[in-house]
């Protein structure tokens, strides 16, 4: 008996010795894919009020002041681990501008389900507040000597907050030093981790961050400067980035920004 293959037309050995290649990309557009599809999240005004009517930062034991301007803290939402993915969602997401595929492993430090995750996130954050008031206090000198200080931030977590906590406590005791706002009045949005030393350290997602801020109304971004030329991607009109890898160089770079004229001395990514 000849051999089945003897017996086809040559588009019937085609289409039989493509059927396994098909049948794997059936399987592969139906089974879960471990990668988070993410999107801007909330931007929140540090020197305003959380989403459950807290003040953001209280600050006590030292004299504080009122504050114009805003300094908006950034975040993504990233589908948890526990949400499948498959190919065709991947693709749409992959070709928005508004968000972006992002492998688990990436999106999540740490194995576990969503619960596990979430009290992760949440450590990060208490360590990330911890060193911001560090930082704060620190660079304040005499003039924080016996501040206390409390953050709030609801159902937010991840240690990327942690610059943008520190300009605001130290805005909120000092101002710019002269007697004005650290902002200048300005709408200023950020990301970036801090140590207590005052080092800022990089984060992810931040080209989302920056499309949130901007849709909330900021139009400076400060951007850990080792991710510059990412945060370039897809930069909305409007935006101005501001690098910094230290707190001393976002405090003077906000410090120049408010001054007539004082735009040109500031660095840009």
């Amino acid at each position: 008996m000849l051999p089945l293959l003897s017996r086809l037309s040559r588009n019937g050995r085609l289409a039989l010795c493509a059927l396994p290649a098909v049948v794997l990309l059936g399987v592969a557009a139906l089974a879960p894919l471990p990668f988070a599809v993410a999107q801007p999240g909330s931007a929140t005004d540090v020197l305003g009020k959380d989403s459950k009517g807290r003040p953001v930062i209280s600050v006590s034991g030292v004299p504080t002041r009122e504050t114009e301007g805003k300094l908006r803290m950034t975040t993504i939402v990233a589908t948890g681990p526990s949400i499948d993915h498959r190919v065709g969602e991947l693709a749409d997401a992959w070709f928005r501008d508004d968000r972006a595929v992002m492998p688990h492993s990436v999106v999540y430090p740490v194995g576990g389900d969503d619960k596990e995750i979430s009290e992760y996130n949440q450590g990060e954050m208490a360590k990330s507040q911890d060193s911001a008031v560090s930082a704060a206090l620190g660079y304040l000198g005499d003039k924080g000597k016996g501040a206390k200080v409390a953050l709030n931030l609801a159902d937010v977590g991840g240690p990327s907050a942690g610059l943008l906590f520190t300009l605001g406590i130290i805005d909120k005791i000092d101002g710019n030093g002269a007697g004005g706002d650290l902002t200048g009045g300005l709408d200023v949005a950020g990301t970036g981790t801090i140590e207590a030393d005052g080092t800022v350290g990089q984060v992810g997602g931040v080209p989302l961050k920056i499309k949130g801020a901007r849709a909330d109304g900021s139009t400076v971004f400060l951007v850990p400067k080792a991710e510059c030329e990412q945060a370039k991607s897809g930069l909305p009109d409007g935006m101005r980035l501001v690098p910094v890898s230290t707190l001393d160089e976002a405090v003077s770079s906000l410090r120049e920004l408010a001054k007539k004229g004082g735009a040109g001395k500031v660095p840009s990514c």
